[in-house]
């Protein structure tokens, strides 16, 4: 087992899974310069490794991220929010990046930057506790516009934003935000299935599957149809396809 520990943030490796922590508990894990950081490095530290299958980012305590952190932010100038900001839009975008599936699992409130950190995973998983919230309009700030309208559809985003109401667990399965919602009681054992489901599957195919879907989608009808056919011919040349076969049988 390999583990990393930041001052916010852990990160554990075992049987194919990274496990990535949200360690901010006394500060409901809200998003301050530290927690980009050490964010920003423990992704680093996982797309440098082969052999992570699947990634998990989830936090330690009753809150998965209460949003930006606001006592940081009240002692910052404007140059210092700005910096700040590029820290977290630049977090996001490298969950996006990874290669391999990265699963968000929500275990609680999830607020504005917590949002974002868990809509740029490649989906999100719930327990029953969980619930997620886009107030910045109402905070008088900008943030959460992109990914959102991008998964939910621009009327639900825009109703969401407005009024920054509390979406439950189940209402967010509903509306496409969450994937899938199961009761705190067997929480734990669902994710554990999930993951080791994910990782025992051919790592390089799910690299590929991810890789292919993004950029599929990103194209037209006949450029996405060619990226599946390079994917293709990627695959059969290198030999992953037996692999899979060889499991099936």
């Amino acid at each position: 087992m390999h583990a990393l520990h930041l001052d916010n943030v852990s990160l554990s490796i075992k049987d194919h899974v990274a496990t990535i922590t949200l360690n901010r508990p006394q500060a409901r894990n809200a998003l301050n310069t530290g927690l980009c950081q050490d964010l920003h490095a423990a992704i680093r530290e996982v797309r440098s490794r082969d052999d992570v299958h699947v990634v998990l980012i989830r936090a330690n305590g009753p809150v998965f991220c209460a949003g930006a952190d606001l006592k940081e932010r009240k002692e910052m100038n404007e140059d210092q929010i700005r910096a700040r900001r590029i820290k977290a839009f630049a977090v996001y975008a490298a969950i996006e990046e990874l290669p391999m599936p990265v699963v968000a699992v929500i275990e609680g409130p999830a607020v504005g930057s917590g949002c974002e950190i868990a809509s740029a995973c490649d989906f999100i998983i719930a327990s029953e506790a969980a619930s997620f919230r886009y107030p910045e309009a109402r905070w008088g700030t900008v943030g959460a516009t992109q990914r959102l309208p991008r998964i939910v559809g621009r009327r639900i985003a825009k109703e969401l934003m407005f009024t920054g109401r509390e979406v439950t667990a189940r209402e967010a399965v509903e509306i496409g935000l969450v994937n899938q919602v199961r009761p705190v009681a067997v929480f734990d054992d669902f994710v554990t299935e999930l993951a080791n489901s994910i990782a025992a599957a051919p790592a390089a195919a799910m690299r590929s599957a991810k890789t292919t879907i993004d950029r599929g989608v990103d194209d037209s009808r006949y450029g996405a149809l060619a990226h599946e056919i390079l994917a293709i011919e990627e695959n059969l040349a290198q030999g992953t396809w037996r692999a899979g076969m060889s499991s099936f049988s």
